[in-house]
């Protein structure tokens, strides 16, 4: 039988969206809500139930929109498993964040034992940011790399490390399909 969606998923969107309302992303005026909800498509078209596609629907709530609080909203809202998914899925729970290498290294680390949920709904993010870094790419050249903390060098070796911890965990096909982008990527920006 098919996955289906009830009134909960719904709560979630909107939730998202009132989060993140202020929200664009990077370098453009695109609402963060179509990160979001690109992270959901990707999430329910792998076969992910309803927790995963509210987790990935809110995925950055903890780490972008107010931290542990968030979480423990978050928890008390949609339950224990979005909220583990949504934990396990944020590098930060503080503000300011850690620094950058710090964060992601760890990141890394912690993705290794990573439970098939989180990876899922953690690819199907990566998966997103690296189409929508490889087109604006295409578009705007090395003047794209301005829009980040860290530098090309930086960010081309954080997606080839998740793309070989997903190539190796999965899930498929996300994990084949980033691969691809980021190897594209790589080899279209050095």
């Amino acid at each position: 039988m098919p996955n289906r969606l009830t009134p909960r998923f719904e709560d979630a969107l909107l939730y998202a969206n009132r989060l993140h309302a202020t929200q664009t992303r990077k370098g453009s005026g695109v609402p963060y809500v179509s990160h979001l909800l690109a992270v959901a498509s990707l999430v329910l078209e792998a076969g992910g139930d309803e927790d995963t596609a509210v987790a990935a629907l809110l995925h950055d709530a903890v780490e972008d929109q107010g931290g542990l609080p968030i979480l423990a909203e978050i928890r008390a809202r949609f339950g224990d498993t979005v909220a583990d998914i949504v934990a396990a899925c944020s590098d930060s729970f503080t503000s300011p964040k850690p620094p950058w290498h710090e964060r992601k290294r760890a990141y890394i680390a912690h993705l290794r034992d990573a439970p098939p949920e989180v990876l899922l709904v953690s690819c199907a993010d990566k998966l997103h940011n690296a189409r929508a870094i490889a087109t604006d790419h295409r578009r705007l050249g090395d003047n794209l790399w301005e829009r980040f903390h860290a530098g090309r060098d930086d960010i081309l070796w954080y997606y080839r490390e998740l793309s070989a911890i997903f190539s190796e965990q999965g899930p498929e096909p996300l994990a084949t399909e980033l691969a691809l982008v980021v190897e594209r990527l790589h080899r279209d920006t050095t």
